[in-house]
């Protein structure tokens, strides 16, 4: 039997997920420049979609530089203000130093930001919000939302997803839906990803903003979880680091590159 060396084992490995066509590859691997722009020559415009403050940095912060960096349009859009993230402090004073965290956040990720008025552990669902979170999308008008898996076990989480695909049946389906995880077993619950993207070049980077969330524990938590993940999906890619999303999709096809 021919000897197989390791590295050769990680190309055959990494051939074999880009070849799954319910597995998915990189977002961006062999894309042409045309990906990046709108059939009216505009850039492409993604919502970054978090229940809380940290929640798009976590789930999606390396997502969110390579998609800079690719040229896309990318905002950031947090559900609430992290109210409860902080108990020592009254809800006031924890909204504010969440926001401040927040926008330092999305300074250092070099994106912009829109803060919706949703109150952490108390998110609602009812007409008024259905309409906030319509309002919010028409008027962005993304070509695609990243926003939670609904299957969790954060109640913020799920209402912030339920909303999204609200609006996307109410506004006429103009934007793509890809969900992203969350400490998958905690809190995620049954995702299993179509998409991955190796985050590797950014990963550093999308480290350094979510650290600016000084007051959430970042070192212990996102060791636990989020990392162990990064490093699980890219050992599907054969890289060193990946993100990964459940692509909605209302006529399934086989498919395995996000299209942006």
């Amino acid at each position: 039997m021919e000897k197989i060396s390791r590295r050769n084992m990680i190309k055959a490995a990494g051939a074999a997920v880009a070849g799954a066509s319910l597995i998915g590859v990189d977002a961006f691997a062999g894309q042409s420049a045309g990906t990046k722009t709108t059939q009216t020559g505009k850039r492409k415009k993604v919502l970054v979609i978090g229940a809380h403050p940290d929640d798009p940095e976590s789930c999606a912060g390396g997502t969110i530089l390579k998609m800079l960096a690719a040229g896309f349009d990318v905002k950031v859009v947090y559900f609430t203000h992290g109210e409860r993230g902080i108990t020592s402090v009254s809800l006031d004073e924890s909204a504010r130093i969440r926001t401040k965290e927040s926008i330092d956040a999305c300074n250092k990720l070099g994106v912009p930001y829109i803060f919706m008025n949703q109150i952490d552990g108390e998110s609602e669902i009812n007409a008024k919000r259905y309409l906030e979170m319509q309002e919010i999308i028409k008027a962005e008008h993304p070509d695609m939302v990243l926003t939670h898996w609904p299957i969790d076990s954060h109640r913020d989480h799920v209402n912030c997803s339920v909303l999204v695909l609200d609006t996307w049946r109410r506004v006429g389906n103009f934007f793509d839906i890809f969900y992203f995880e969350a400490m998958t077993g905690l809190q995620s619950k049954t995702f299993l990803a179509t998409d991955l993207v190796d985050i590797s070049e950014w990963h550093d980077k999308k480290v350094e903003a979510l650290y600016c969330h000084k007051s959430q524990d970042c070192e212990d938590w996102y060791p636990a979880y989020h990392l162990k993940m990064e490093e699980y999906y890219g050992l599907r890619l054969a890289v060193k680091y990946a993100e990964a999303f459940i692509r909605f999709d209302q006529n399934p096809s086989p498919h395995g590159i996000m299209e942006v």
